[in-house]
């Protein structure tokens, strides 16, 4: 018996969580030797000058009319983009990875509390549920005592929080959808990274070698790559689908943990894991019935949409 043929959209999924995952990977290696700060300052001198490019292509006036709004978008990018990179540098590939996923979870939280979204008390399980997977993942000593080693506390801090602020930055990106163009509003993310991150960048600044130049260069494109796959994924599937689909970073990303960096994931991990993907692929599906709509997301032939980026 023959299996179904995949769809176009959900190949563009994976696809976009393939490239999103080296993304991570080049990130990791990168972070070996540059410091933060100036791996974040790359990433979004790389996004500005392919964003504005996209701009000057579409004709869009770069600057929007919600100014304020928009700057405030671009620091909780820069802020959630800072916590990822260091969560990815100093945690296994596929912890760091699992933390970030847990963005969609907290941005139903903050839709409710600023949007005036409806949450229901299973939705509120959920997320409830999938703090406890977290709490699995990083092993505190406070609960498990000398038995098992925790994870790093403030790489797994940063990594909830740099998902905590994903989740912050989709609810104004919802807000700012009715008023800009998607890419105005992806344009702010970098106008904002680049000038913030820049005197961390010169602070701690180490000369990349050739071979770290590479890196960096890999991870801006792999990213770019990426959100285009994403993009596509988004217009031609619904949600639930897309979301599903895009868990596949976490397994990349596991495998690029155990061939490049010897990171084996514990069975706590695949505990922790499976609690806050479980959680999360339910609300998606949940919110969106199953049923929904394609989503439209900003890609580089300028669709409509909501003009997310991912840190």
């Amino acid at each position: 018996m023959s299996l179904p043929p995949v769809s176009s959209g959900m190949r563009s999924m994976a696809l976009g969580a393939f490239y999103f995952s080296l993304m991570s990977l080049f990130v990791k290696l990168v972070g070996q030797r540059i410091p933060n700060q100036e791996i974040v300052f790359f990433r979004g001198l790389l996004t500005l000058a392919f964003t504005w490019g996209l701009l000057r292509r579409a004709g869009v006036a770069p600057f929007g009319v919600r100014r304020g709004m928009l700057v405030w978008r671009g620091v909780l990018g820069f802020l959630a983009l800072t916590c990822f990179y260091y969560s990815i540098v100093n945690l296994p590939l596929a912890e760091a990875t699992v933390l970030q996923y847990m963005n969609p979870l907290w941005a139903a939280l903050f839709g409710t509390l600023f949007l005036a979204e409806r949450m229901r008390k299973r939705e509120v399980a959920l997320v409830a549920a999938s703090l406890c997977g977290v709490i699995v993942i990083a092993r505190p000593a406070v609960l498990f005592g000398g038995v098992i080693d925790p994870l790093d506390p403030v790489a797994v801090t940063a990594g909830l929080l740099g998902a905590v602020l994903s989740g912050a930055a989709y609810v104004v990106i919802r807000r700012l959808s009715s008023t800009e163009h998607p890419l105005v509003i992806v344009f702010y993310f970098p106008l904002v990274v680049v000038p913030v991150s820049l005197p961390g960048a010169v602070a701690s600044f180490v000369w990349p070698e050739p071979r770290d130049l590479l890196f960096l260069l890999a991870m801006g494109v792999t990213g770019q790559v990426g959100q285009i796959y994403i993009t596509n994924g988004l217009q031609q599937e619904p949600a639930g689908r897309a979301t599903a689909a895009g868990f596949l970073q976490v397994v990349f990303a596991g495998a690029w943990g155990i061939l490049f960096f010897a990171e084996m994931p514990d069975l706590w991990t695949f505990m922790g894991a499976a609690v806050i993907l479980t959680c999360t692929l339910a609300l998606a599906f949940d919110r969106s019935g199953g049923l929904d709509e394609p989503t439209e997301a900003l890609g580089v032939t300028g669709a409509k949409g909501d003009g997310a980026e991912r840190p």
